[in-house]
């Protein structure tokens, strides 16, 4: 058989690439991930007592903006190290952005605070438990977006299973953010970006295998 005719084989009811399947899978798999997310942070910790007070004040919602900006990063990185020899580049501001402002934050608060003050601060009344519970919290998410991923072929197995990893994470952290009590950015700073970091890290262990197509 010569080129021509296996080049005619191979184009035999060829049907075109449908271009929102990766975005309708992305969707599914995030949809999945926030109720998953959202279930277990309601079945095992429960809502924190005074949400609807807190909910009205602008440093929560600075809280949840936190993990919100860094999925949407994280989406468009995960995105693009879905397909075929496709890189990150720039996408990975959308991420770098939302840590490095936190941490200034973070930095200008406990610089100002009294020294008796910046103790709680930084660790605040749960830093022991905040990164593992983000990292249970994310199970359902790194299920759901692992699946969405592996379906598109990723070539970069590596660092495509980290970039899901933090965006399953981000997901499972602002469902966290209607559980926690923290309120100190500098809190948020360190425990939030570490619990995120271990699941990210988990998915760069894992993205070998289990994104192998």
């Amino acid at each position: 058989m010569n080129t021509e005719d296996l080049v005619a084989l191979l184009a035999t009811q060829a049907e075109p690439v449908d271009q929102g399947m990766a975005k309708r899978r992305f969707a599914v798999s995030l949809l999945a991930a926030a109720l998953g997310s959202l279930l277990l942070m309601k079945g095992l910790f429960g809502l924190r007592p005074d949400l609807s007070s807190a909910a009205q004040t602008a440093l929560f919602w600075a809280k949840f903006a936190l993990p919100a900006c860094i999925s949407i990063g994280a989406l468009v990185v995960t995105q693009r190290l879905s397909r075929p020899g496709v890189v990150a580049g720039k996408a990975w501001l959308g991420i770098g952005a939302p840590v490095v402002l936190v941490w200034i934050a973070g930095a200008i608060l406990v610089g100002t605070a009294a020294p008796e003050d910046r103790s709680l601060l930084i660790l605040g009344i749960s830093w022991r438990s905040c990164p593992f519970n983000i990292l249970l919290l994310s199970i359902p998410g790194f299920a759901a977006v692992f699946l969405a991923v592996k379906g598109l072929a990723p070539t970069n197995l590596r660092l495509a299973g980290a970039a899901a990893g933090l965006l399953a994470s981000s997901v499972a952290t602002m469902a966290y953010c209607f559980h926690c009590p923290e309120m100190s950015p500098a809190f948020w700073s360190i425990w939030y970006i570490l619990g995120m970091g271990l699941v990210a890290a988990v998915g760069a262990v894992a993205g070998p295998k289990l994104l192998r197509w």
